[in-house]
Parts: structure tokens; sequence; C-alpha cells
């Protein structure tokens, strides 16, 4: 009996004790920290594989390879080994369109690529509908990964295309994502684009949603992940709605911020374009707080993350049955396409210049695109264009338009370009950078009041006539109202013609073989400098 007593007494300690372990335990788990990364990407623009980038260093352009889908997986899986289970993997948007594959496939190569890539959740961006609704959906609704959007809706049922958030547990900590996509889309692109799809503002629903997932979800860290360009991305983080935000994780502007810009409410990030970088941020968390955080700008450097053979495969197998088609040399370049300066680039210089002179008009315009990896002359011989590299430059291939305006309306157009570039108001901005011109020479100050910034206008030479009518070409925007030319509306004798902006490219550079554009100065900014990089040129961040 006394030893049933004893065994009864030494099971019910050791009972306690585990008792007490287990207790002790869950008290040293709270209260120790705990990492968690974040990596993120951007604005791929269809760029599966290696290629050219450019660097700003010490005031001078230089060049490096970078980026490929198969690197970044490669990236991925190498921090992940470090903190495998507490790293998300996202992706911000404009993905699916801005390359020669990307366009003739309609986005549907990039199912079986990203499927294995390792992300958890990506985001539509601004291009995603470029295809229209029906191509959009058939493509993005094929990620394994979940896509979020809190602001697209079907137009005709009403409801939200994707769930609005993505939630995940990592050990003791609960993340929320928020995301949105640009509601000026139809604006910005091409209105037959986005076609059946509602954009509604952040607004509309962000304070409801940013409850519900603190209050309902219990989530700890929250975030916004958006695809509205830097400007708008800043000045949303000064705001009241965003006291419940951590970070801003932007997208679309292509900025390289390597440092999170810190403001009233959020800090706000964005990881650079093509593929070429992946954002990195690590956070130190207690108790659902972030104790630490650092921040890095990771270059995708192929020699340092060689190629995932599985990934690489499949960009192969996707690429083949296009490269008869898009391996095509065109012509040649002796000197380096770029377009990262926000108000003049050679390379929109070149396509300006092919198009007026196939169009024989006074001005040729062009978008202010952002997008297009640099094409570089390497070993002193001249780089080869590609039908591929056509699309790179011009991802969306429409028939020209021609029409006449008055040089008052061109001015005043004029006004509201710069308006839509420089704007005091983060939320007066959208769209790319400077639109692009040939035949036209513009000197203006960037920080003047909206509709005073234009000092100096002439064309051809001779200070424009605000009561003569000038030819213009430039491409058609379709879905737009037939006497609109590049947002320019109400133009004299519209005329759409029967060949495409590529086929002009493809023409001029057949007849001049090998060409050399270089910034000439056709566009100014008196009160910035030469070398803006930027559209916020007042904060302390810098490009390079």
């Amino acid at each position: 009996m006394l030893k049933q007593i004893i065994v009864l007494i030494f099971v019910g300690l050791t009972v306690l004790s585990c008792k007490n372990a287990n207790e002790n335990s869950k008290e040293k788990k709270n209260s120790d920290t705990q990492k968690i990364t974040i990596l993120q990407t951007a604005d791929i623009h269809g760029q599966v594989n290696v290629h050219d980038e450019f660097f700003w260093e010490n005031n001078e352009i230089i060049f490096k390879r970078r980026g490929g889908m198969a690197s970044i997986k490669t990236l991925f899986d190498d921090v992940k080994s470090e903190n495998q289970d507490a790293t998300i993997v996202l992706d911000g948007g404009d993905l699916i369109q801005g390359s020669a594959v990307a366009a003739l496939s309609e986005g549907q190569i990039f199912p079986d690529i990203v499927n294995k890539m390792g992300y958890d959740f990506l985001i539509p961006g601004n291009w995603e509908v470029v295809y229209g609704k029906s191509k959009m959906l058939s493509a993005l609704r094929a990620y394994e990964p979940q896509v979020i959007a809190a602001n697209m809706y079907d137009e005709a049922s009403e409801n939200l295309l994707f769930p609005p958030y993505f939630i995940k547990e990592v050990g003791d900590t609960k993340l929320g994502f928020i995301a949105y996509n640009d509601p000026e889309i139809p604006v910005r692109q091409n209105p037959s684009f986005s076609k059946g799809i509602d954009f509604k503002s952040i607004e509309s629903n962000l304070s409801a949603l940013i409850s519900e997932l603190k209050t309902e979800q219990n989530v700890d860290i929250l975030f916004l992940v958006t695809h509205i360009g830097i400007a708008k991305q800043v000045h949303l983080a000064d705001q009241d709605i965003l006291k419940d935000i951590d970070y801003v994780l932007g997208n679309d502007t292509h900025e390289r911020i390597r440092k999170p810009l810190q403001r009233k409410f959020a800090k706000v990030t964005e990881p650079g374009a093509f593929g070429s970088f992946v954002g990195s941020l690590d956070l130190e968390v207690k108790d659902g707080r972030i104790i630490n955080e650092t921040y890095d700008l990771m270059e995708v450097d192929p020699e340092k993350y060689p190629p995932d053979p599985e990934v690489q495969k499949s960009i192969d197998s996707a690429l083949q049955p296009y490269k008869s088609k898009t391996d095509q040399i065109l012509g040649y370049t002796n000197t380096p396409l770029y377009r990262y300066f926000v108000v003049e680039n050679p390379m929109d210089n070149m396509i300006t210049d092919a198009a007026r002179w196939k169009m024989n008009t006074d001005i040729s315009l062009s978008n202010g695109f952002r997008f297009s990896p640099p094409l570089v002359p390497k070993d002193g011989k001249p780089a080869a264009i590609t039908y591929s590299y056509i699309w790179n430059m011009l991802p969306v291939n429409e028939k020209v338009k021609t029409g006449e305006a008055k040089g008052e309306q061109i001015k005043n157009w004029l006004e509201q370009e710069l308006h839509n570039v420089f704007a005091e108001v983060g939320t007066e901005r959208f769209g790319g950078w400077l639109v692009r011109f040939s035949g036209m020479e513009l000197e203006f100050n960037a920080k003047a009041k909206k509709g005073n910034r234009v000092v100096n206008l002439t064309v051809n030479g001779e200070p424009m006539d605000m009561n003569k009518y000038y030819s213009i070409s430039a491409c058609r925007r379709d879905g737009e109202a037939l006497d609109m030319i590049c947002r320019l509306p109400n133009v004299k004798n519209p005329k759409v013609h029967d060949f495409t902006i590529h086929e002009v490219l493809a023409e001029y550079l057949k007849t001049k073989d090998t060409i050399s554009p270089v910034k000439d100065g056709r566009a100014k900014a008196l009160d910035l400098g030469e070398d803006v990089l930027s559209q916020l040129p007042d904060t302390d961040y810098h490009f390079h």
C-alpha cells in the first residue's frame, strides 16, 4: 500500500513538473523575439530572363547584368534557407506584360512559371488588364498562390474579382496584407483594356478592412500592398486612415527604395523593376510588435544566384514557340537605349523621331512609359535590336493616329501632362513620366504652380504660334474618342492609319540600319537639372 502511495505521489509530481515545464516553455516562447522576413518583387514586366540593367553611380551611367526569374527563385531559396517557416514572398503587380512573349501569349505563359517560384501571394498591377478582363482572369486565377485586390470589382455582378487580403500566422504572430490596384487604370491605360472591371477608390473600404483585420481577425502586424505609384503611396502613409498600418509595400513607379521612407504613420518601400531587385524586410517581433527592423534592396546578380534549373526549364519551354519571330534582328544601335530619366531618354527620342519620319508631321508624341530594360552595345560593336526588344520598348502595338491641334491646345495639354508628373500633391499625380515628343522643344519649371510650368515652347526651332494648327502623330488608344490623341482632346481631322507603331519602327530601322540616339535636350526641367531619375526630387531619396 505504501509503495502504491509513493508511486501515485511520484506520478503526481511528474505531471505537475511537466505542467510547470510547459507553462514555463510557453512563457519563454512569448518572451522570445522572432525574426520574420518579407521578400517582395514588383514590376517585372514580363522580363523572365537576365538582361542589362541601368545604374546611376557617382553621377554616371553604368550597366550590369541583372534579373531573370530563375535567378530570383534561387535568391528566394537562399533567403528561405535561413528562415524557412517565417519568410513571406509576394509580388506587387505588372508581371504579365512588358515583353514580346508576354504579349504574344497574352500572359498565359506565366502561371507555370509563377507556380514554381514560391510566392505566397501576388497582386494585380495597372498593366495586368492589358489583354482584357477575361484573359487577365484566366492567367491570374491559374496561379496557385493567392491573388488579392480590395478594389477590383466585376462591373456586372458588383462582386470582388479577388479576395481583398491575405493573412498568415508565423509562430505566435499574425500578419495581414491588404492590396489595392490603381483606381485610375481606365484613364492611365487604353479604356478598352479594363472594360467590365470597376475600380473603387482606396478610401471606399480601407477603414472597414483595417477594422476587420485588427478587431475580428486579431492581426498583429498589418501591411498595405499598393500599386499606385510612389507619390501617392507616400501621401497615403501620411493620412490618419493608416494609423494602424505598419508598412506600405509600394509598387508601380519602379523606384529603388534602399532605405524605407519614414512617413507620419507608416514606412514606404518600392523594390525597383524588371526582376533586377528583391526587397527584403527583416522584422524582429516580440509579443506581436515590431521591435527592430532592417531593409535591404537585394540585387539579382545571376553570378551570385545561378538560375534555378526547374524554373529556367519552364522559361525556356515558354519562349521556344515564339523564338523564330522574337529573335528577328530589325536593326542596330551604336549607343545604349535606355528609359530611366523622368524628362527625356534616348529610347523615346528614337521612337518619336521614327514616327515623325514616317508620318511627316510637325510633332510626334509618345506616352511616358517607364518600362524596358536597357539595350547596350558591347566590345565596341553595335547592339542588335530584335523584334522582341520592340515589345520591351512599346508594350502595346497600336495603330498610328494623326490629327491637328492649335498651339494653344498643345500648350494647355502640356501643362496638364506636366502636372500629372510633378504635382505638389501626390494624389494629383498619375501614370508614367513626362510625355515624349519629336519636333517640339520644351523648357519648363517643374515646381511652378499648375498651369504655369511651361517657360518656352518651340516647334522645329520656331516659337509655337498659339493660333496655328500643327499636325500631330501618336498611337491610337483603343476605347478613347476619335478626336483625342495621347490624351490631347478635340483635335481636328483625326485619322487612324492602317499600320502599327511596331511596323513604323521596323521600317525605320530597316532604312537606317544602325542608329545612335542620345538625349538631345528637347525637354528640359529648368529647376531640376538634367538628371531627374525620380518623382520624389525633394526628399532625401536618390535613385541609383
